[in-house]
């Protein structure tokens, strides 16, 4: 059996790669679905869309690989996370479309649980934050909204599930349902530290546990597709900020990686302990395996890459994503205009669910290449606010950062922030890091790769990125966002 095949489920694709035991691609496909956007601030996907995609690209990877399912050991799962599905047990028909973690109708829900006192509770149980951005007001908004689903969801005629738990029983054709710590641990129903959903948490969020999935080992076997005849195990499972952490080869604490996708998510890896943030950073569980269960600090950055899509679908100022670093590239600098991309609001360290996108500092001399420059600024501004807050809570000072995701393709960008940030910015040279953690946690349940010496021994510099910048015009540079951030927060009601 010469690979493993990952599905990464993504927030605008979904992918299917083929690694082999260097850990190296072989064979990829991908697929977009579409965005759905019913209300201001509500983002919704259609289930069935993603499981669509999900199984196209999976047939499509071994076609292209020209391999037999035979010749895949094990499938490894990683997902966007808090996005929540709900469907019917009996048919596996969703009973809506999904909410994504994008998505900010539940804010208000979010609100009134910290006016009666609960944000305490839910901090120390989840190690989260009280925000529209985690899974369990979701579940709430469609137990309460759609027609008879919370007295279908108590008989337990419906199922709820993260990305992964969809996929799965997609792939095992109805038969399981099941998550993984990584991803219950972001829905706000979960006690990190016992490791299993909590009667006081659902009732705060009144979820039946009836429609709860049962949670298995982040790698493990849990469950088995059918590919073309063959039962194929499905034997990883980790939310995409974890897997991209284990795929960094982050497995020791205090290394911490940054994925550039639609946002950015900066975890560190704080080992057996959960380490409660005093700035504003979530705990979270990385993963479980072997019996043991490992915790990162994270600090979430909703609008990343996503912002780059704006200036090319919706202000049309790039024709592709790959154009926009030769456009920033064409001014020195910024101009002195700053963009706040808080499109979904502001997540850490701020959580402000109703600051906006804003564009500052606009003059006559202002083009579409500052604005391009201060989109892909903007990305690094929020990652090093990010890093600043996890360095104080850790009580310790990163060497380097290690990083991965679409974005980091982008040159300028990488030297951005490692000017901002005044450390090394490593770049791997296997780029596809969350599709090969799922891959290592699959591929080490069944023996495909021995233990995580060989997923150490894998990872590889592609390019290092040193700080050249002054420390006072990084300095100047962050006091200007600084600013601007302060205008764009409590814009919408």
């Amino acid at each position: 059996m010469a690979f493993v095949l990952a599905l990464d489920q993504g927030t605008t694709s979904s992918r299917a790669i083929l690694f082999d035991r260097a850990g190296t691609v072989h064979a990829v496909a991908q697929r977009e679905f579409a965005q759905l956007f019913p209300q201001p601030g509500w983002v919704e996907h259609d289930p069935m869309e993603i499981w669509a995609s999900q199984s196209g690209v999976m047939a499509e990877v071994l076609a292209k690989a020209a391999i037999a399912p035979t010749d895949v050991a094990a499938i490894g799962i990683t997902n966007q996370r808090e996005t929540t599905v709900l469907w019917e047990r009996a048919t596996g028909r969703p009973v809506a479309n999904a909410i994504v973690w994008q998505d900010r109708r539940t804010a208000p829900l979010c609100d009134a649980l910290r006016a009666a006192g609960h944000e305490t509770t839910f901090a120390r149980k989840t190690g989260l934050v009280l925000d529209a951005y985690f899974s369990g007001t979701k579940l709430r908004w469609l137990l309460d909204h759609v027609a008879q689903a919370r007295s279908r969801a108590e008989r337990g005629e419906l199922a709820f599930g993260t990305v992964d738990s969809w996929l799965i029983w997609n792939l095992s054709g109805g038969t399981t349902h099941v998550t993984d710590p990584s991803n219950a641990s972001r829905t706000l129903l979960f006690d990190i530290h016992r490791g299993e959903w909590d009667d006081e948490l659902l009732a705060l969020l009144d979820v039946p546990r009836a429609v709860l999935p049962a949670v298995v080992a982040s790698s493990g076997v849990c469950a088995h597709a059918t590919l073309g005849g063959t039962a194929v195990p499905i034997a990883g499972i980790a939310g995409d900020q974890q897997a991209a952490l284990f795929g960094q080869a982050c497995l020791e604490p205090g290394l911490a990686k940054n994925t550039y996708g639609t946002g950015c998510f900066l975890l560190l890896n704080t080992g057996r302990t959960a380490v409660t943030s005093k700035n504003h950073l979530l705990s979270t569980v990385a993963w479980r395996r072997d019996g043991t269960t490992d915790y990162a600090l994270e600090g979430s950055v909703f609008i990343a890459g996503a912002v780059v899509q704006w200036l090319r679908d919706g202000l049309k100022i790039i024709r592709s994503a790959a154009e926009v670093e030769a456009l920033a590239a064409s001014v020195p600098d910024n101009g002195g205009v700053y963009l706040v991309p808080a499109f979904a609001g502001l997540g850490a360290p701020h959580w402000d669910a109703y600051a906006r996108g804003a564009i500052l500092g606009l003059t006559r001399g202002a083009t579409g290449a500052h604005l391009a420059r201060a989109a892909l600024e903007a990305i690094a501004f929020q990652s090093a606010e990010v890093l600043r807050a996890m360095e104080a809570d850790a009580g310790l000072k990163l060497t380097e950062l290690r990083v991965d995701g679409g974005a980091t393709t982008n040159n300028l960008l990488m030297q951005f922030q490692a000017d901002l940030l005044g450390v090394p910015v490593v770049r791997p040279k296997v780029a596809e890091t969350t599709a090969l953690g799922a891959a290592y946690l699959a591929g080490l349940a069944v023996g495909y790769w021995r233990d995580s010496r060989d997923v150490a021994a894998n990872w590889q510099v592609g390019r290092r990125f040193e700080p050249a910048m002054s420390r006072d015009r990084g300095a100047a540079l962050t006091a200007g966002w600084d600013k601007a951030v302060l205008r764009s927060k409590a814009w919408a009601s």
